[in-house]
């Protein structure tokens, strides 16, 4: 999964003398997360809806008649963006750019291919991403098996017990809670597996007589 494939493509940008007030109109307006700086054709910074919402909260609380007109009047991008912002490249993959939000505590990323801008990455896309995974927008539901430790085979003879039941199998991963790489690869994980069947206790009584204990069930949306 590459950031190419879930960024929002040609994204709104901005001049650094765009004024502080109107970049934080346009954030509104479009439902934005955060608008790129650019100037000439080359990234010089980022300006978020957070922070935008946080600096108009500060002038609106010094109750100040200058700082409210400096603030719609004057203040330019170039006073507040962040400089040189991290950057996701378009064909980075997703675990990388996760990983690196991560890291840096950063909500979104430009995307860039050389030294142009052809995108943002933010939460939103990794919510989308998320929802895909789980199905969210199909009608189709599934079960979450206990935590167990994976070994060689372990999902496959998961999926052949549920596909033995009737289930049709959409997307079957694992899921862990370890905050670490080393923590993760040693640590049992929940099995998520989701898909179409027409009984689904059929499917569950299935996989806990194969040893496959079954932590939850998701209601499966039947088609109209």
């Amino acid at each position: 999964m590459n950031v190419h494939n879930w960024m929002q493509a040609n994204p709104i940008t901005i001049p650094s003398d765009t004024l502080v007030s109107e970049a934080k109109r346009m954030l509104s307006d479009n439902n934005l997360h955060a608008l790129p700086v650019v100037d000439q054709g080359r990234l010089r910074g980022l300006v978020t809806r957070a922070n935008m919402l946080r600096m108009g909260h500060f002038v609106l609380r010094t109750q100040s008649t200058d700082e409210f007109n400096f603030f719609v009047n004057r203040l330019k991008v170039r006073d507040v963006m962040v400089r040189n912002p991290a950057v996701m490249r378009s064909d980075d993959s997703m675990v990388d750019c996760l990983a690196k939000g991560r890291a840096l505590g950063v909500a979104q990323f430009p995307v860039m291919e050389g030294e142009r801008v052809v995108g943002i990455i933010s939460a939103n896309e990794i919510f989308q991403l998320a929802a895909h995974c789980l199905g969210a927008w199909e009608r189709r539901g599934g079960v979450t098996l206990a935590p167990l430790r994976l070994g060689p085979g372990v999902l496959g003879r998961i999926a052949a017990v549920a596909e033995s039941a009737g289930a049709v199998l959409q997307a079957i991963y694992p899921v862990g809670r370890s905050d670490s790489e080393e923590d993760a690869a040693d640590a049992e994980k929940m099995v998520i597996l989701r898909f179409r069947v027409a009984v689904v206790d059929e499917v569950i009584s299935a996989l806990e007589a194969a040893g496959f204990p079954v932590l939850e069930q998701d209601t499966i949306q039947q088609a109209a």
